[in-house]
């Protein structure tokens, strides 16, 4: 391999690939960049140029704006609570059900795993979801948001598969030295399982940051709205309300305030993602390479 790499014909591959990817970085990292130079611009800036990378004016109006609304912080708050509880409450249960459906002398497993598949293709839709929700008396709360969709059936396969190719030999150590089930689940299996948690972490923390429409449907009081669902209503509607404010502008700037709230409301979950970086390519390739 490398010495094809070290031949003519090899390095024009290497640099049309790196030519390829380049331009493919910089078509998802180019409009990051506006959106960002946009929440510092004016709003005449905005209707002159349509694509800028650095303001010519800078203002941080768009981000008063923000941060002066209890609104918008109220927002942030339930969108960060919903996610680590969510993320928690998700993990906790994928990981514990995943660990008996590996084990291959599990009464039932088979038809335990085809009810798992199942859902994967089919699913009540969205209405007899919402009567569900609606006669569990979830409406209006928080729980709402995160139990129907406590356990996705696609990261819970590949768990499964992850736990059913740890070595055998670790778990019936553990059992000839006393340990129980929850023993071994807790003392073995989860601390070999760091890389597979990490990325699960990441997946579920994510969809919850960035889900909307659950809190659409299940959500009518706004004090109990998520950032994403706060935002999508700010795409929609030109002006949009945030209610109290500090008087400290009148007049929000549109445009900018878009840009702002978009910025605002994607930095959070980058930030989380360096944190588990390490984790991550190893984590979902030993759970779906294997089994």
């Amino acid at each position: 391999m490398h010495k094809m790499h070290n031949t003519p014909l090899g390095r024009v591959f290497d640099v049309f690939n790196h030519i390829i990817l380049l331009l493919m970085g910089l078509v998802t990292f180019i409009p990051f960049v506006y959106v960002i130079a946009a929440s510092f611009a004016t709003e005449a800036e905005i209707a002159a140029r349509p694509f800028f990378i650095i303001p010519d004016t800078i203002t941080t109006a768009a981000y008063e704006y923000i941060f002066s609304t209890n609104t918008f912080v109220r927002s942030m708050g339930v969108s960060v609570l919903v996610t680590v509880l969510g993320t928690l409450v998700s993990l906790a249960l994928t990981l514990t059900m995943a660990y008996p459906l590996s084990r291959r002398n599990l009464l039932g497993r088979n038809v335990l795993l085809n009810l798992v598949v199942f859902t994967m293709i089919f699913n009540g839709g969205m209405i007899p979801t919402y009567m569900v929700v609606r006669s569990l008396g979830l409406l209006d709360s928080l729980w709402a948001l995160i139990l129907p969709v406590a356990i996705n059936p696609f990261y819970l396969i590949i768990v499964k598969s992850f736990f059913q190719n740890l070595p055998e030999e670790l778990e019936e150590s553990a059992r000839i030295d006393g340990c129980s089930d929850m023993g071994v689940f807790w003392k073995i299996v989860l601390p070999l399982s760091k890389p597979v948690i990490a990325t699960f972490t990441l997946f579920y923390a994510v969809f919850y940051w960035n889900d909307f429409f659950n809190a659409l449907l299940y959500i009518s009081d706004s004090a109990k709205w998520p950032i994403q669902l706060l935002l999508q209503q700010l795409m929609m509607v030109a002006n949009v309300d945030f209610g109290e404010m500090d008087t400290m502008l009148a007049d929000p700037p549109e445009e900018s305030l878009k840009m702002a709230v978009v910025v605002v409301a994607t930095v959070p979950i980058l930030l989380f993602y360096p944190f588990l970086q390490k984790h991550f390519a190893k984590g979902i390739l030993l759970g779906s390479v294997k089994g």
